[in-house]
C-alpha cells in the first residue's frame, strides 16, 4: 500500500468534478467530503470545460444516462485529457440498453481515461462491444468466484493493455489491473448491496485517491476499493450493535469513511496481488 495514501488525500483536499448518478448525487458528495475530496456537480455543457479545469479529476458515470449530458461528458473528459487530469469512466448498466453500450463505447473512443470501474459484465461488455446485465447489476453468469477467478484477472489485463486505463472489476471479489499486475480484494460487506449508491461512491473515491497519488494510480485505485469495502465491514458491524437496518447501515458507512486513516487501512485491509 502506498505510504501515506489518506494522509496525502486529506492534506491535499483534491476538488473532484462529477458528472453522475442524480439518483446518489447527494451520497457521492458526502462520500468524497468525508474521504478528503471536495466535490463539485456540473453536467451543463455550457460550463463542464470550465469547471473542468479548475478540478484534480473528473468522474463521469453514465448512471442515469439521458442524450442531454452526452455531450457534457465528452466535453468534460476532453478537457481533463487536455489538462492531464485523472479521469473515471463507470460505465453503469452498459450491455443493457443500445444507448449505455453505444454512449460508453463512444467515451472510450474519444476519452483516455486513467481508470474504469465497473462491474463484471460491464467490463465484458466494453472488452466484447456488446453484452448483457440485469440493469444495472452483474449477470449471474458473470459473478467472479474462486473458479474462474484467472479468467477474470486475465480479461482486465487485456483490457487495460487495449484501454492503457486501470481496470477495476467490482463484486463479491473485486480485481484491480493494469496490464502487468493484478490486486485481489477481499473487503466488503453484503450490506453494502442493499442500499444505492456504493458504486457510485466508490467511483468517486477512486478518482480523490488517485489525484493525490498520481504516481501510482493502480495501487491508488486499489487502495479505493479497499477502503471501501473496510468501511462496510466497520459500518456493518455498527449497525448490528444498534440492531438497525440499511439506514442506519448507510450513515455508518459515511462515517468509517470520514474516520478512516492510514494505520486502519493498512492494518484492515484483505489484498492479495498477482504479478
Amino acid at each position: 500500500m502506498i505510504k501515506h495514501i489518506i494522509s496525502h488525500l486529506k492534506s491535499q483536499t483534491p476538488l473532484i468534478h462529477c458528472i453522475t448518478n442524480y439518483v446518489t448525487v447527494n451520497d457521492v458528495a458526502n462520500v468524497l467530503l468525508a474521504c478528503g475530496g471536495s466535490p463539485i456537480m456540473a453536467d451543463d455543457i455550457q460550463e463542464v470545460a470550465e469547471i473542468t479545469s479548475i478540478c484534480s479529476a473528473t468522474v463521469i458515470n453514465i448512471g442515469t444516462l439521458n442524450t442531454r449530458t452526452i455531450d457534457a461528458m465528452l466535453t468534460a473528459g476532453k478537457k481533463a485529457n487536455e489538462l492531464g487530469h485523472i479521469t473515471v469512466l463507470d460505465p453503469v448498466g452498459a450491455g443493457a440498453t443500445k444507448l449505455r453500450t453505444e454512449t460508453t463505447l463512444r467515451l472510450l473512443n474519444e476519452i483516455q481515461f486513467s481508470v474504469i470501474k465497473g462491474n463484471i459484465s460491464e467490463i465484458k461488455t466494453i472488452y466484447q462491444g456488446s453484452g448483457t446485465t440485469k440493469g444495472v447489476d452483474a449477470d449471474i453468469s458473470d459473478i467472479v468466484t474462486e473458479n474462474n477467478i484467472d479468467e477474470a484477472i486475465a480479461l482486465a489485463k487485456e483490457l487495460s493493455k487495449k484501454t492503457n486505463a486501470v481496470i477495476a472489476i467490482t463484486g463479491v471479489i473485486d480485481i484491480i489491473a493494469d496490464s502487468k499486475k493484478a490486486y485481489i480484494i477481499k473487503n466488503g460487506h453484503a450490506m453494502m448491496s442493499k442500499i444505492t449508491g456504493t458504486g457510485c461512491m466508490l467511483t468517486a473515491m477512486i478518482a480523490a485517491y488517485c489525484a493525490s497519488n498520481t504516481n501510482d494510480i493502480l495501487e491508488a485505485t486499489a487502495a479505493a476499493v479497499s477502503a471501501m469495502g473496510l468501511c462496510g465491514e466497520m459500518a456493518y458491524l455498527q449497525t448490528q450493535k444498534a440492531n438497525a437496518g440499511t439506514s442506519s447501515f448507510r450513515m455508518h458507512l459515511i462515517d468509517a469513511i470520514s474516520k478512516l486513516d492510514d494505520e486502519t487501512l493498512t492494518g484492515g485491509c484483505n489484498i492479495e496481488i498477482r504479478e
